[in-house]
């Protein structure tokens, strides 16, 4: 199960002598979430024989983005489903990676990642740092079709990993073809032709034998 990194800036970094306050602020923060390298995914990557690490997620979402925004069931506003998209999981630098298959660890993810919101963006200037929690509260919330649509790009990128993978995580003990099915799901709340797209692309995996068929869990 995901634990908590450790404390924000426990290394701090002594920046010039003379950095303005808010500029202080602002660096640190970027400092801080370059942390973000570091929170590996269960996603292998196409291209190497590792698994993705959270800000290679963040910058592939926001490139889907661009190139997918076509899709959309509603108008979006691109830069925002890319605002959306970057800032989603920098929460995971504290609250950890929750595999999207471990139920267990999904029963207290949104309690983790709360406090790790609470915890992260009070280190930007207070205006700043408010306007990043709305957008992360707009994200979970899914309530604007920018929002639909950035969490349709969250659970469609790594669908694509695994199916160049032949089943990548889907290859996990228990999980089933339903399973993969029900949790890509969300991507039907924002796009009909990539929903479409996505449950071709599961069934030729279990047509291949990259995800076993079966009941999905829950």
């Amino acid at each position: 199960m995901p634990q908590d990194a450790p404390s924000p800036l426990d290394t701090p970094v002594t920046l010039p002598d003379g950095t303005p306050e808010r500029l202080r602020r602002q660096i640190e923060f970027v400092m801080e979430v370059d942390r973000l390298k570091n929170v590996f995914r269960q996603s292998p990557l196409l291209s190497a024989g590792r698994k993705e690490n959270d800000a290679e997620h963040s910058w592939h979402l926001a490139l889907m983005t661009l190139v997918l925004a076509e899709y959309a069931d509603e108008p979006v506003d691109v830069g925002r489903v890319m605002s959306l998209v970057v800032v989603h999981d920098l929460v995971e630098i504290y609250a950890g990676d929750t595999f999207i298959y471990d139920t267990e660890a999904l029963r207290d993810q949104d309690e983790r990642e709360q406090r790790a919101a609470d915890r992260l963006f009070i280190l930007l200037p207070a205006e700043q740092g408010e306007w990043f929690r709305a957008l992360w509260d707009e994200f979970e919330a899914r309530v604007t079709p920018e929002a639909r649509f950035a969490k349709a790009m969250d659970r469609l990128q790594p669908m694509l990993l695994n199916y160049g993978n032949r089943g990548g995580t889907w290859r996990t003990p228990g999980v089933t073809e339903d399973d993969v099915l029900a949790r890509k799901s969300l991507i039907q709340d924002a796009s009909a032709q990539l929903w479409s797209f996505a449950q071709s692309a599961i069934r030729t995996g279990a047509d291949n034998g990259w995800v076993p068929r079966g009941t999905a869990t829950d």
